[in-house]
């Protein structure tokens, strides 16, 4: 499982890069900084860069050699992009930390990647893939001060990211819960490869997860199309990637997107996923992964897709069962 991005802040001056790969038991990261300057349209920080060649259809991300890692690989996407609903999160019932927008799409891979002398051959046949970009406020670098305390304080938030593609359309599901189950964010599409989209209206959504975690397992969403058909998507989690381990998302102690490091600044970082310290680490943050889903309709054969399955239950979600920060599935 292979999670990378490149982000540029004008506000802070600074632009970074990660690559997060997790074989097995252990998640690989490679941490990129650099002052941001003013060629927007050739991205790149340090030995990493992406290359459009064909805008919204095929890119070239490069990682040139640093520490033992280097990747070439092509994304072709299979699908158009569309673009999701404003994100909007507030803390304090105010203060937005979040307002942003994506737009996304799911394709596939292709080229090589090299760890310490192994090479692993991506070809598109096995490697599908999304990518989202986004713009807007994120909460991203230093710290700000604190100010007045939270009113209401920040409880926790359910979250469900699954872009996956099937052989004649894709489907992208990002749904955001409060605690008490209330939705804030319901943006679920099927796109065709004409670049039509058909709602999918308000799914119900179930997890199975890892006994004592709170890491997804398996999972269904219940659609109901247009037309009126409903459709039943039965999801499971092959290999989880905890993104804030190393990725640099909400929730990472050891590097933040953002932070200023220094010019011309890289890292590489290993993690044992098995190590106590980090497992504790686990249920703070979102799952990035690898998804297979079987999407169910009445009167059709089961289709087969794959691509992301990103899930996260920080803090209380009680109509899941987690009524405090530290419970875990029984």
């Amino acid at each position: 499982m292979l999670i990378t991005g490149i982000g540029y802040y004008p506000n802070l001056g600074t632009k970074d890069a990660f690559l997060l790969v997790r074989r097995g038991d252990e998640q690989t990261a490679l941490h990129f900084g650099d002052r941001l300057d003013g060629d927007r349209l050739n991205q790149h920080c340090g030995n990493y860069r992406i290359e459009v060649i064909e805008p919204l259809k095929t890119s070239r991300l490069v990682v040139e050699e640093t520490e033992g890692i280097s990747l070439d690989i092509t994304w072709r996407g299979l699908f158009p992009a569309i673009p999701e609903q404003r994100h909007i999160m507030r803390t304090g019932g105010h203060r937005a930390t979040l307002d942003a927008q994506r737009f996304a799409q799911v394709g596939s891979w292709e080229g090589n990647l090299t760890i310490d002398g192994q090479e692993y051959d991506i070809t598109p046949d096995v490697w599908r893939g999304t990518r989202d970009r986004s713009w807007g406020i994120r909460p991203v670098g230093e710290s700000e001060p604190a100010g007045a305390p939270g009113h209401p304080p920040f409880e926790g938030m359910w979250w469900l990211y699954v872009p996956i593609a099937f052989d004649d359309f894709a489907m992208i599901v990002i749904i955001q819960e409060e605690p008490d189950g209330h939705r804030i964010l319901n943006d679920c599409h099927r796109v065709w490869p004409d670049g039509r989209t058909e709602q999918l209206g308000w799914p119900l959504i179930t997890t199975n997860y890892r006994p004592g975690t709170r890491t997804p397992l398996t999972g269904t969403m219940s659609f109901r199309t247009p037309d009126g058909t409903d459709v039943l998507v039965e999801l499971t989690s092959l290999l989880p990637l905890a993104i804030h381990v190393g990725g640099g998302y909400g929730g990472d102690s050891d590097w933040a997107h953002g932070q200023w490091r220094g010019e011309g600044w890289s890292e590489r970082v290993t993690y044992d996923m098995t190590d106590p310290q980090i497992i504790g680490r686990v249920p703070f943050g979102l799952t990035d992964s690898v998804g297979r889903a079987v999407w169910h309709e009445s009167g059709k054969p089961p289709l087969e897709g794959w691509g992301l399955y990103e899930h996260g239950v920080i803090g209380l979600h009680r109509p899941s069962g987690f009524h405090d920060w530290l419970t875990h599935a029984p």
